[in-house]
């Protein structure tokens, strides 16, 4: 008997395999039919929002539809086994093949068809990961690559063998899914509450809440399609071909005049990235309401709090943006861009119109992309979405990589974190200095910046660009699913014109280009207004502004006997630029109440 206790000791001592894991996860959860499709429809609780969400799963496939309705917001996203597609908040459609999208999607329909169940675990590499004890339950722990898809942890209770949770990295989030409160429907064990974590904190939970399941007969994979309707919500006054607006190009980004809901005028950034948004000035000045709360982030490590608010017009010249949801967040502050920022015309307008963004005249060219036609546009170059960012291909120095095309960045190029440390592009690169090189969503955003011989979008270059290589541990820097993020300070050299019906970016070069492309700061600090003058924020070691005894937090009121004026920041952040190395800038400093005169020679950094 002594020795049939301790075999018996010994079994259960023994780690189970992950085929034995999914093997009692199969037997727990219990007869899925083989074909088919499955509804969910859940209650659901997100962004302090009240609502609903269904999903729609080919039971064979994992082909999916997510579609979700909280107050003023409904999105969706889907995937019908080759390509992924998503729906914004402004009902407006894309396919989504840029980034990990793809790759996300592949490993979100291997869950969806429960494949680790199958003998070859649907082609996918599972190994175990060992028993760990989570609120003090122990769980058995897998990792799971699937083939083509993005690799992912899963946990599974150790004594009911069913899945407590999932985590993935999605973008440059760490993303977790908790399974709980499994009861019966029909023949198996389904998770009646599901909370989801998309990696910016408790405070953005998504709490899915099981209302019904109908298991029916499969559909069509067609019917996880992306659908083919084009947004609505788009006008141009009098049925024009195309209106044109000026623009003023501020800190390298472009800045237009415009109104909402008949009020105004207000300042707009224009991000070919970015969403409607209107500041918390502007909701107010307007009478707008705003509902519940989403996390944002940016170039900068932290995440900001947006609210959703129901706009009746929003207009740009003879350009309407009509019955759309727009984000409520300030965009930036006075003092990052030295004039207040009243909100953001972004993907919504870019999806419904052909957008020529004229660097060279000022001027910004909607048009009804019925009737567009790429007439001497210059280039044509194919991109892909990655959200709502085009990427294209492209080579820096050699080296081909995926970069975002981002009006709304200030740089010409700033090269993603994990791309930096797996390419050892700061010892390719050689001299540079660390510095801020932006403040955007979330805040400053620090880089090691370098020269880059060349930079090619496809196959149109440029020479002598000024390439950030990030430092940043969080943020949309830090994402590793592609290599950089092409900005204002490049783009500039060229006529853009972007057709994002047909996922298509024209580039026609300006000559000359502007006299300060490729140009850096010249003077080793990063100045912010306030209505006093200049702040200075930051001094890079050993660089010209400490060299002349300057320091942040220090306040320039003068520069080269001109009052520092807030509005001026602009031309006084270019001056920095493309005054000659050798020459020296006068500035008068407040420090401590105190008045003194200081003495800038700049000289070029990188």
């Amino acid at each position: 008997m002594i020795l049939s206790a301790l075999f018996a000791a010994a079994v259960a001592a023994t780690p189970p395999t992950a085929a034995a894991v999914l093997a009692a996860n199969h037997a727990a959860v219990g007869p899925l039919p083989a074909k088919g499709a499955a509804r969910f429809d859940y209650a659901l609780s997100s962004s302090g929002l009240e609502g609903e969400a269904v999903s729609l799963e080919d039971l064979a496939s994992g082909a999916y539809v997510d579609s979700e309705v909280t107050g003023p917001v409904s999105d969706a996203s889907g995937f019908d086994g080759r390509t992924p597609w998503q729906e914004d908040v402004s009902r407006a459609t894309t396919n989504q093949e840029g980034g990990d999208r793809v790759r996300t999607a592949v490993s979100a329909a291997y869950r969806y068809a429960n494949r680790w169940w199958r003998a070859d675990r649907g082609g996918a590499g599972v190994a175990y990961g060992g028993r760990e004890t989570v609120d003090g339950r122990p769980q058995d722990h897998l990792v799971v690559t699937p083939r083509g898809g993005v690799k992912f942890d899963a946990w599974f209770d150790a004594q009911t063998h069913l899945l407590t949770r999932i985590a993935e990295d999605q973008q440059f989030f760490h993303t977790r899914t908790f399974y709980a409160d499994y009861r019966r429907e029909g023949a198996a064990m389904v998770a009646h509450k599901v909370t989801q974590d998309s990696g910016t904190g408790e405070a953005n939970y998504s709490i899915l809440t099981l209302r019904h399941l109908t298991v029916g007969g499969a559909k069509s994979l067609s019917a996880y399609a992306r659908p083919a309707a084009e947004p609505t919500g788009g006008s141009l006054d009098g049925g024009a071909q195309s209106v044109t607006v000026p623009f003023r190009l501020l800190n390298n980004h472009v800045y237009v005049e415009g109104t909402v809901n008949g009020r105004g005028p207000y300042t707009f950034i224009v991000d070919t990235g970015g969403h409607t948004l209107v500041s918390h000035k502007l909701v107010s000045d307007v009478g707008l309401s705003s509902e519940g709360h989403s996390a944002s982030s940016g170039a900068g490590e932290k995440t900001e709090t947006l609210g959703f608010v129901k706009v009746a017009d929003v207009a740009v010249g003879g350009m309407h943006l009509r019955d759309q949801t727009a984000f409520a967040t300030d965009v930036y502050d006075a003092a990052v861009e030295g004039i207040g920022v009243d909100g953001m015309i972004g993907f919504e307008a870019f999806r419904r119109f052909a957008v020529k963004i004229d660097y060279g005249a000022k001027t910004l060219t909607f048009t009804d992309p019925s009737r567009f036609k790429a007439v001497d546009a210059g280039t044509a170059i194919p991109f892909k979405f990655y959200d709502h960012l085009p990427q294209v291909a492209g080579v820096i120095d050699g080296l081909p990589g995926t970069f975002d095309i981002d009006s709304g960045s200030r740089s010409e190029v700033d090269l993603m974190s994990p791309f930096v440390a797996r390419a050892n592009l700061k010892a390719r690169f050689g001299k540079g200095v660390s510095a801020i090189t932006g403040w955007g969503v979330g805040g400053p955003a620090r880089a090691y910046v370098v020269r880059a011989r060349s930079l090619s979008l496809g196959g149109v270059a440029g020479a002598s660009v000024v390439t950030g290589l990030s430092q940043a541990k969080a943020g949309s820097f830090s994402d590793p699913s592609f290599e950089g993020n092409v900005g204002s300070g490049f783009l500039k050299r060229f006529v853009v014109t972007f057709d994002y019906a047909h996922q298509t970016m024209w580039l026609k070069p300006i000559a000359p280009p502007p006299a300060d492309a490729g140009a850096f700061d010249r003077s080793g600090m990063w100045i912010n207004a306030s209505p006093q003058g200049y702040t200075v924020t930051a001094v890079s070691e050993g660089g010209p502004a400490a060299e002349a005894g300057l320091a942040a937090g220090d306040l320039i009121i003068a520069v080269n006997g001109k009052p520092a004026r807030m509005d001026d920041l602009s031309d006084a952040r270019t001056l920095l630029k493309v005054t000659p190395a050798g020459s020296a800038v006068s500035l008068e400093v407040m420090r401590a109440g105190a008045t003194q005169a200081a003495r800038v020679v700049l000289r070029d950094q990188i």
